[in-house]
Parts: C-alpha cells; structure tokens; sequence
C-alpha cells in the first residue's frame, strides 16, 4: 500500500478524512510520524462551553405557565446550540482524533439528557479522557448528573435499590453479557446507593442512603463502594476484551478478527486501560491498513456531514439545518436512541437515508433545495417538533457555503480527474465511476458527482 493510501485510511478512521490541504502538510512524513502528529494535536483545553451555568430552575418550582415556557424555550435553545457547537469543533478542529474519539464514547455511554449543561459537562468528560485513562474515564462518568439521572441513581437508596445503572455499566460499559450474574446487578446496586447529584450539577455521595452492609459480587465478599465495584470489573480482562471489540469495529472492520482483538486486549490490559497504547498498536499494525479493512465501513450520519464540511470548508448562515441533517439521517448528537447507543454499521443506510446521503452534498455544494420530509420514531417527536417549528421544514433552502477556492488551490498541479477521484473516495474506483469521471471537463462538478456517489458512504 503506498503511503498516501495508508495516510488516507488513518485519517478517514482516526478522524473524518484526508484533505488536499493535510495531505500537503504530510508530504515525506512516514507513517509512524503521522500516527504521533494525530496524537500530538490533542488539545487539553478544548471543552465545549456554550451552556452556561445560569439557567433558573425556580422558574419552574413557581408553576408559572409564563416562566414554564420560556425555561423550555430556552432549555430547546441550549439543546440546539450544544449540538452544532460540537458539530462546529469537529468540523474545524486539528484535533481529529481527539474528537473521533469523543464520538466513540459519545455511544459508548450513551446517554439523553434534557439538560444541556449536564450533556456538555458529560460530553468534556470523554473528550477531556478520550485519549487517556478508560478507569479515570469510566469513574468521571458514573459520576456526571447526566448519566446519573438518565440511569436513575438519584434515586438508588438503601432499602429500595434502582438496579438501571448497575446493570448498564456491566453490560454495556464494562464486562458485557453473559459475565455476570443477576445477583451481581442486585449487590451492585446497593453498592451505587447514595450516588447523585445536587441541583447545581455536582456530584455527591449520600451517606445517609447508603447501603453499608456486606454485598457479594463477583465471587468476593465485603463492604463494596461504586468505585470497589468499578475496580473489580476493571480487574476482569473480560473488560479490555469487550472495549477492545467494540473499538475494532468502529476503527477497523465490523467483523472481528479474533486474534487481533485479543492482542488489543491484552495491551489494554496491561496498561492498566491506558486508551493511547491501545490506539497506537492498531495504527500502526499491519493488519489495519489490509485490503479488506479499508473503504469498507459505513460512514456514520456525523462522520459524514463532518467529512463535507472540513473538506469544503463549508460554513452556514443558518446552522440549525445542521440538526435536520441529522434528524433525517438518523443520529442526532446528544440523542441516542436508548442507552445501547447507536447500533451503527449497515443499521445507518435505509431506503430513505440513503436517497438523502446522495442528495446532501449537492445541496451544500451546490445551493440546492432539499425535502427534510422523514419518519420520526415517536419517542422523538417532542425533540423534532422543537426544530420543525424553527423554520418550514419542505424545501427550505440551505444556506450554506462551501470555500471552492481553497478546495481547489489545495489540489496538487498536475493531479489528473482520476488521482482525483481516488483521493475522494476510499473504496476502489469501478469501471462507471472512472468513465463518469473521465467524461467530466469541470472539476467541480466532477468532485460534486463524486461526493453524490453510494461509494462516498464508505471510509
């Protein structure tokens, strides 16, 4: 593999793709070089801060209708103004895969919350460890009022334990099904007793509802804590193994090999779950830049319109398209369908999906009109109508504006239509497409056509 494909891999998976302008700035870097440079770019302040602390939540005590609605009026807004802030940073940032990895946990704990400052201070605790320590990440996380709440620990109490958070951090976050007991989620539970929050967004730890008697989990007896819970499904390698499963399906192929998973394990492992060591072994492993791990991953609805917009340069006059874009598409940031996430994979391409993957790039490119008419999951419907009511949904024109220059003065001298189009798109060039594009006289409609393609899903 030539090392521009191997870089075009890396960065359509350690970030959302390689653009003309990247590819300049690594001309006669090798590879490993790279892999360091992607983690050298993490940036230690780079919290999302566009809630503020200050929303009054007395409005809603005092059951005046007035103040009501505008508490939810604004508590909309701040929704609205967290997801695109966030679209924002990864559609600019040079930290890629700090915020490849963000989206990564962003699923992996999958959360709702309706309070956007809880969603955002949740959302500076994966990316602040997205790259660090998965024990500091996984502590800092059953400690945010947002999964807290959405998990219901605030009310977990001594003598009426909630089993919902104990049961998902084994399933989903930790050891997953079929290593654990259900007594393990019920003497877990009494464990997590006491753990909330106050109204001000900190976490506390309430003695007088926590269960001080013996529990038994895992085979061990005693006086367990969360964290002695926590430490003890960290201690099980069936942890490293599951995390290490799920990365390698969003990084590398979504059917394990079992080998090279098992390798991943054990550096996690041993690294005492240390997430940099982990990444550096698949980004540097053969194996990862093979024919059959490359251009075979469906993008997903964020890592696609993220990909158009860094690498046109596209900016809006009216961002609020940006959450239709993803209603549409099937994934709104801050918005999982359920506690499991995002199933991912073929789960992102349906019948009506797809038709808007392959009319989206020429509507932002182009200046074209788009019909944002879709289905709604019911469960949606108070969240979607909060956007349906900004502006009429049937054609609205997207006001968006892609930087052509800059596109264009990136593109080497001398590179042909159909260097070109192997740059842009990750999966081998068929025959249709190369005539498609050899036919074309206007490099701009050749890459419009290009991005339009069922082949552009793919990373």
């Amino acid at each position: 593999m030539s090392n521009i494909k191997q870089l075009k891999h890396l960065w359509a998976r350690a970030g959302f793709g390689l653009r003309f302008e990247d590819l300049k700035q690594l001309e006669n870097v090798k590879l490993k070089h790279a892999v360091k440079q992607l983690f050298n770019a993490a940036d230690a302040e780079a919290a999302v801060n566009v809630v503020r602390a200050d929303t009054d939540y007395d409005m809603l005590i005092k059951g005046d209708l007035l103040a009501k609605k505008q508490f939810l009026q604004q508590q909309r807004q701040q929704e609205k103004d967290l997801n695109i802030a966030w679209i924002n940073k990864m559609s600019t940032t040079n930290a890629v895969l700090q915020e490849k990895m963000t989206l990564f946990w962003h699923n992996h704990f999958a959360c709702r919350s309706l309070n956007a400052l809880f969603a955002q201070q949740l959302n500076n605790i994966q990316r602040a460890n997205a790259l660090g320590n998965f024990r500091t990440l996984l502590l800092e996380v059953s400690e945010s009022p947002a999964m807290l709440q959405f998990l219901n620990n605030q009310q977990n109490r001594k003598g009426h334990p909630n089993e919902n958070f104990a049961r998902e951090l084994m399933e989903l976050f930790t050891i997953g099904r079929g290593n654990y007991t259900e007594n393990d989620v019920k003497e877990s539970a009494r464990a997590f007793t006491g753990y909330g929050f106050n109204k001000t967004g900190e976490f506390v730890n309430r003695p007088f509802v926590h269960d001080e008697g013996q529990k038994t989990f895992l085979g061990k007896t005693g006086n367990f804590n969360g964290e002695d819970i926590m430490n003890m499904l960290l201690d099980k390698k069936e942890t490293a193994h599951f995390i290490s499963n799920k990365l390698y399906k969003y990084l590398v192929n979504e059917i394990p090999d079992p080998a090279h998973v098992n390798a991943m394990a054990d550096i996690f492992y041993n690294s005492n779950y240390e997430i940099k060591p982990l990444l550096e072994h698949v980004f540097n492993a053969d194996w990862f830049y093979d024919d059959k791990n490359t251009g075979n991953l469906i993008k997903s609805p964020v890592e696609f319109l993220v990909g158009l917009n860094r690498q046109f340069y596209i900016t809006y006059q009216r961002p609020d398209v940006l959450l239709q874009f993803q209603h549409v598409l099937g994934q709104v940031l801050f918005y999982p369908p359920n506690v499991a996430g995002w199933p991912g994979g073929r789960n992102w391409i349906d019948s009506s999906s797809l038709m808007f993957r392959l009319k989206i790039p020429s509507t932002l490119l182009d200046g074209g009109l788009i019909d944002f008419n879709g289905k709604a999951d019911p469960e949606d419907e108070a969240y979607i109508a909060t956007i349906h009511n900004q502006q009429p949904f049937v054609s609205a024109r997207v006001q968006s504006q892609p930087d052509w220059d800059k596109f264009l003065q990136n593109i080497p001298k001398n590179t042909s239509t159909t260097g070109i189009a192997q740059f842009m798109l990750e999966p081998k060039l068929n025959n249709t497409l190369l005539n498609n594009v050899n036919q074309q006289t206007d490099t701009k409609a050749m890459v419009i056509e290009l991005v339009s393609t069922p082949e552009y899903q793919l990373c």
